[in-house]
């Protein structure tokens, strides 16, 4: 049986890392659960709710300095909500080894894939043209269309994997909205993520994926962690972290796709 210490001391080295690396939630939480012997579906579900509680105070924060683009986060949210609401009400008619299987393989998947984004993010920056402030009402409509359809493949990507909210998010809008400056683009995905997950997470509530306790003790120390990560973050070289966390997702990903 796991302690409630190794619950606490989980919960709070994973918000450390979030704060720290910007990364973490379901491609670090998930991961370590599944580990620990806790079944996929009650590990998904229930870090899809620690996610949305970790990440709730720094999208207030980009909400207060005005960091958020409506037009894209309700483009976004569009696209990603009713396709989670619509995954979850399929898990929920599926069968237990069924779905666990099938999120198993997601979070495989997911996380290879917010490991890669982690190794080549800089590059990526490097090829993005000079970003700018780019007024609400000058983006294209096109440009809403593919994020409201991204964010539907998002959507029933993190409702089965938990991974991707943030990190893939942030290479998502990037890809799509190159010139918006990187404050606004981790201030939309930040909101956006918490959107998402909560959504996401109650969904498993509903489909009885979440574990209570186990929620509210990996949340105790979560918060505290997290600021100090944040306040630490300055002082670490983030490029290298980054590399570390990235190669460690990858060689996880192999674990849950063959064995």
């Amino acid at each position: 049986m796991i302690t409630l210490t190794v619950l606490v001391a989980t919960g709070a080295l994973v918000g450390f890392c979030i704060g720290l690396t910007g990364v973490g939630g379901g491609s670090l939480m998930t991961p370590i659960l599944l580990m620990m012997g806790i079944p996929a579906p009650v590990a998904i579900g229930t870090d899809l709710l620690y996610a949305s509680i970790t990440k709730a105070g720094s999208a207030l924060v980009h909400i207060r300095q005005r960091h958020v683009n409506k037009p894209i986060l309700i483009a976004l949210s569009l696209g990603s909500l009713p396709a989670s609401l619509l995954t979850s009400h399929v898990l929920t008619l599926s069968s237990w080894h069924a779905s666990s299987r099938l999120m198993t393989l997601t979070l495989a998947f997911m996380l290879s894939l917010t490991g890669i984004s982690l190794l080549f993010k800089r590059r990526v920056l490097h090829t993005l043209p000079l970003q700018t402030s780019v007024p609400e009402d000058r983006i294209r409509r096109k440009d809403l269309i593919l994020t409201c359809l991204t964010g539907a493949v998002l959507g029933v990507l993190v409702t089965l994997s938990s991974v991707g909210a943030g990190a893939i998010g942030v290479v998502v809008l990037l890809a799509l909205h190159p010139r918006l400056r990187m404050i606004n683009v981790i201030g939309t995905d930040v909101t956006h993520a918490v959107l998402l997950t909560l959504v996401a997470g109650l969904g498993h509530w509903q489909a009885h994926h979440v574990d209570t306790r186990l929620l509210l003790s990996l949340s105790i120390a979560a918060l505290p962690a997290m600021f100090l990560g944040i306040h630490l973050s300055s002082r670490t070289p983030d490029h290298w972290l980054r590399i570390m966390l990235g190669f460690m997702l990858i060689m996880v990903s192999g674990k849950f796709a063959f064995f």
